[in-house]
């Protein structure tokens, strides 16, 4: 009865034995594919590259020589890269499935003192809920091929010293206020076209030196102390009547 039970053990133990190998090797043959397999982080590693620009043909195409020694190819610039590569400049470089190569981004600038951001097409920047200010420690140019067109409510500037030079300026608005402490004029031609002209001085004076005309429907001169009228020679005419009326008159 003994040697029986030993039997049946042993058969008991080989038989589980051979069941947990067959499920162990049916096992890894289902996992090996996939453990054969690579993972995403492996492949997006490998489609991304550093590469040095060497030459560039316009804005959107770059031809770049890889930094592990794998040769050069023609690539296309991100809609996302907006600082523009330059020769000389370390780029980042990610490939597609489909064989395509694309600049995403510029790691470091040949020459970091200069940088131009390019976009195809317009350009809007929009703050919803702050303001925008540009600040540049040199000059600061604002060009355009066409017209600048500014829009506000509210205009100012401020400058110790401007200079403006516009080849023809027309300008409308409902008032204009002038607060200057010397102002001065130069020009050929100054033409004035108003309903009516007030003019408050301390002094005036004012040199002509060939002829001065004014036409006028009624002319009134008045002076507290003295008017005098001096030439080499004095024509007084009129149509009707010549009135002179003082306490005195000297002539002659």
């Amino acid at each position: 009865m003994t040697s029986t039970r030993n039997t049946t053990r042993n058969t008991t133990r080989t038989t589980a034995g051979d069941t947990i190998a067959t499920a162990r090797h049916a096992t890894q043959g289902v996992l090996d594919p996939l453990m054969q397999r690579p993972s995403h982080a492996a492949r997006a590693d490998s489609g991304t590259r550093t590469a040095t620009v060497i030459a560039s043909d316009g804005d959107a195409w770059f031809e770049v020589d890889f930094d592990d020694g794998q040769g050069s190819l023609r690539c296309r610039r991100v809609a996302s890269c907006l600082l523009l590569p330059a020769p000389g400049d370390t780029v980042l470089i990610t490939s597609t499935r489909q064989g395509d190569s694309f600049v995403i981004a510029v790691v470091v600038q040949a020459d970091p003192r200069q940088a131009t951001l390019a976009v195809d097409g317009d350009l809007t920047l929009v703050s919803r809920s702050g303001g925008i200010r540009a600040h540049s420690a040199g000059p600061m140019a604002l060009e355009s091929d066409t017209s600048i067109a500014m829009q506000s409510p509210e205009w100012r500037t401020q400058a110790r010293r401007a200079h403006c030079e516009i080849g023809e300026m027309d300008y409308q608005g409902a008032r204009i206020r002038f607060s200057v402490l010397v102002s001065r004029f130069v020009g050929r031609t100054c033409e004035v076209v108003l309903d009516r002209l007030n003019l408050l001085t301390r002094s005036s004076f004012r040199l002509t030196e060939e002829m001065e005309q004014v036409r006028a429907g009624q002319i009134d001169i008045q002076a507290e102390q003295t008017l005098r009228l001096h030439s080499k020679n004095t024509l007084l005419t009129s149509k009707g009547l010549v009135k002179v009326d003082a306490e005195q008159i000297h002539m002659g």
